[in-house]
């Protein structure tokens, strides 16, 4: 065991101990308070946390991911409400939704490159289906705003927070090591 930990140095531990504190803290208390607050689909926020992550934790970034995620709730909303009118064959209706919204999300996100972020709006999409799709358009009630809630909280609470979060630790840890 030792051996699989003996090329990280103490630099890079602090970094994944400060990270795991603020994974382990953070998101179980957004679990708990969206649980209270009527909000079902909380772990939405997990998966839109990781993407800010992969975007390399750019907070001047926040905004543009944050619209590229509400474009997704849209769209996935729009898509729901479209299957339903159409009323199509199944496989013939999904290829055309998915068609012509993904088409119109990549031109869109790409004129309006400095407000959205396209891989959000596409994981925002696909989200918003998984979280609404079970549902049905009929019974959808608030649950594409709960959807949107949540992954607005995974970039700014779960996201930013973390990366804050850590930051502040390391902060303190390198001043206590300093004095």
């Amino acid at each position: 065991m030792r051996a699989i930990f003996k090329n990280i140095d103490k630099k890079e531990w602090l970094d994944i101990l400060t990270l795991a504190l603020g994974i382990a803290l953070l998101p179980p208390l957004w679990a708990i308070a969206s649980s209270h607050l009527g909000i079902t689909t909380g772990s939405a926020a997990l998966i839109s946390a990781a993407l800010y992550v992969v975007n390399g934790n750019k907070i001047q970034d926040g905004i543009k991911i944050s619209l590229g995620f509400i474009c997704g709730d849209i769209w996935a909303y729009c898509s729901l409400k479209l299957m339903y009118i159409l009323q199509l064959n199944p496989d013939i209706e999904l290829f055309i939704i998915f068609f012509v919204l993904g088409f119109l999300a990549v031109i869109i996100s790409s004129v309006y490159s400095k407000w959205i972020y396209l891989p959000t709006w596409l994981c925002g999409w696909a989200i918003g289906l998984a979280l609404m799709a079970s549902v049905g358009i009929k019974r959808l009630g608030n649950l594409p705003i709960q959807v949107g809630v949540s992954m607005l909280v995974g970039v700014w609470y779960v996201g930013v927070g973390v990366d804050k979060f850590q930051k502040i630790i390391l902060k303190l840890c390198n001043k206590k090591k300093i004095t």
